[in-house]
C-alpha cells in the first residue's frame, strides 16, 4: 500500500489540476473538430490518454529533477526527492504509463500517431528546458497543446487557422498560469539556478501574466469569428474576462500563496471556455 501511495504521488494523481489544464484545451479542440458531437470512443481515448500522458510527464519530470527538487521547499518531499521510492521503480512506472498511452493512440488514425510522437518528445524534454531556457513555461504550452492538432486529425479534419489559434491560445494560457505557479518557487529557483518566466519577467511579472491572458482571449475570440460561434460562446468569453480581472486583483501583491491559489483557479477558466463552445453547439444543433 505504501508503494502504491508513492506511485500516486509521483504521478500527481492526488493533485489533478495538471490533468484538467491539459484536458480542457484538448476538449475545446475535440468539440470544434466534431462540430459538437465527439464520439464516445474519441472522448474516452482522449481523456484516458490525457491522464496517462500527464502522469508520465510528472514521472519523467521528477526523474530528471530529483536532485533539484530536494532543495526546493515545495518539492523536497516528493517520492524521488526524499528517496522513498527508487529511480528504477520510477522508470518502470514511466514505461508502463507510456505503453498505456501508446495503446490509446493505436485506436486513432496514422496521422494522430505521428503527432503523438511529437507530443511524447515535448513531454519528456520539457524538464530539461528549465536548465537553459529563460521561459520553460512557453515550452510547457507547446507540450500541453499537442492534444489540439491531434483532436483535429483524429476526426480527419485538416489543420486550419482555427487549429493553430487554439494552439496559440493554449501557449499563452500556459505561460500565464505556469508563471503564477513559478512565483511560488522563485526564491528557491534563483538559489539553484533554475530558469523560469517568473524570474525572466522580473518587475513586470503581473503585467506579463495579464498580457498573456489578453492574448489568450484574443485568439479564442478570433476562433469564435472563424467558426461563426453564437452568443453562448461570447457570453462565457465575457465571464472569462471578468474572472481574469478577479485573478489580477488576487495577485497584486505577488504573495506566493495567492499566486498559487490563482494558478489552481485556472481550472475554472478552462471550464468557462469549454462551456462556451459546448453551449454554442447545443444551441445550434
Amino acid at each position: 500500500m505504501f508503494v502504491i501511495n508513492q506511485f500516486i504521488r509521483l504521478m500527481r494523481l492526488d493533485k489533478p489540476i495538471g490533468i484538467f489544464l491539459l484536458l480542457w484545451p484538448t476538449l475545446w479542440a475535440l468539440l470544434i473538430a466534431s462540430q459538437g458531437n465527439p464520439s464516445i470512443q474519441n472522448l474516452t481515448i482522449f481523456i484516458l490518454g490525457t491522464i496517462l500522458m500527464r502522469s508520465a510527464g510528472c514521472v519523467a519530470n521528477d526523474i530528471l529533477d530529483r536532485k533539484f527538487d530536494s532543495f526546493v521547499t515545495r518539492t523536497k518531499l516528493r517520492p524521488l526527492a526524499n528517496q522513498s521510492i527508487s529511480v528504477k521503480s520510477a522508470f518502470f512506472l514511466l514505461i508502463t504509463l507510456l505503453l498505456g498511452a501508446l495503446i490509446c493512440v493505436l485506436f486513432l488514425n496514422k496521422q494522430s500517431f505521428y503527432f503523438s510522437l511529437m507530443a511524447l518528445f515535448l513531454a519528456l524534454t520539457y524538464p530539461l528546458t528549465k536548465r537553459f531556457f529563460v521561459m520553460p513555461q512557453a515550452y510547457l504550452g507547446l507540450s500541453f497543446g499537442m492534444g489540439i492538432p491531434i483532436a483535429f486529425v483524429a476526426n480527419n479534419i485538416s489543420l486550419s487557422l482555427t487549429t493553430w489559434l487554439l494552439f496559440l491560445a493554449n501557449v499563452f494560457w500556459a505561460i500565464a498560469y505556469d508563471t503564477l505557479y513559478a512565483v511560488t518557487d522563485k526564491n528557491d529557483d534563483l538559489k539553484i539556478g533554475i530558469r523560469s518566466s517568473a524570474i525572466w519577467f522580473g518587475a513586470y511579472v503581473k503585467e506579463a501574466i495579464m498580457f498573456c491572458y489578453t492574448c489568450m482571449m484574443g485568439c479564442l475570440t478570433w476562433v469564435g469569428q472563424l467558426e461563426n460561434f453564437g452568443w453562448p460562446f461570447y457570453g462565457f468569453i465575457g465571464l472569462s474576462l471578468f474572472f481574469i480581472g478577479l485573478l489580477y486583483r488576487q495577485i497584486l501583491t505577488l504573495n506566493p500563496k495567492a499566486c498559487f491559489d490563482a494558478f489552481l483557479s485556472n481550472n475554472y477558466l478552462g471550464a468557462f471556455v469549454f462551456l462556451g463552445i459546448f453551449f454554442h453547439y447545443l444551441h445550434v444543433n
